[in-house]
């Protein structure tokens, strides 16, 4: 008997219910996910509003999460009238490139993967080959292009702080723009070439910033002002435009 109760006491949380949910005109995946140690509704909007996650306590019933849910469809609607719905890269529509828009011009009849150039006085990215690759192709050259400006900035601040990252790695998140592991591996979103340039540089202040200071403390914003005298506006700029730019499809 009391074998039994202890299962009953340690059983694993229910799996995650897969639904749709409509808001705002969209029609968006809702993942409801149970958990243990939850102690009440809790609702996020996924990067880019590409979809929401609610998470229940145990025992909650789906009949309270869509309660709760019609209770909160009006911060949903402001929230994701932020967010553009699922732009994809395309001819003819701009691709920010460090912070300025770019044409995206594509050039099927040439060889070559993707250049930056002018088209009719404006910055263009000009992508050539067959069309289907386009869009790989654009993200290929966020990465490369990523990788030259944060790797120099890496190596500016972290010769500001005295200490030395173990590995620089790239990625494409949707729940975080970079990070830090307690062995000194910086990992950034590639996705932040889109960004303008103080706002690449205040993310890798951060996140080189942890090298010294593993925490969110007074000593690591002191330090990481220190480095990045713009820190408080590229915060501003990446809370208010960072979803837009997680939303652009690459696929």
């Amino acid at each position: 008997m009391v074998f039994a109760l202890l299962r009953r006491s340690f059983s694993p949380p229910a799996a995650p219910v897969m639904r749709e949910h409509e808001v705002a005109g969209r029609r968006l995946p809702l993942r409801i996910v149970e958990s243990d140690r939850a102690r009440r509704l809790t609702l996020r909007i996924d990067a880019g509003g590409q979809g929401l996650r609610v998470t229940r306590p145990a025992g909650v019933s789906l009949r309270e999460v869509e309660r709760f849910l019609a209770r909160h469809e009006g911060w949903l609607e402001q929230r994701l009238a932020k967010v553009p719905e699922h732009p994809v890269v395309r001819p003819g529509t701009k691709l920010p490139l460090r912070g300025v828009p770019h044409l995206i011009v594509h050039e099927p009849g040439t060889r070559g993967t993707v250049t930056v150039g002018n088209h009719d006085g404006q910055p263009a990215l000009i992508v050539h080959g067959d069309r289907k690759h386009l869009p790989r192709r654009l993200a290929d050259f966020l990465k490369r292009e990523a990788k030259r400006d944060i790797e120099m900035l890496v190596e500016k601040h972290a010769a500001a702080v005295g200490r030395r990252a173990k590995a620089v790695r790239y990625k494409d998140t949707s729940s975080r723009w970079g990070s830090c592991t307690a062995d000194g591996t910086l990992a950034f979103s590639w996705r932040i070439m889109m960004a303008p340039k103080p706002v690449i540089d205040y993310l890798v202040a951060h996140e080189v910033a942890h090298l010294r200071e593993m925490n969110h403390g007074p000593k690591f914003w002191k330090l990481c002002g220190e480095l990045c005298p713009r820190t408080e506006e590229a915060k501003a700029w990446l809370k208010k435009n960072g979803s837009a730019l997680q939303a652009i499809g690459f696929g």
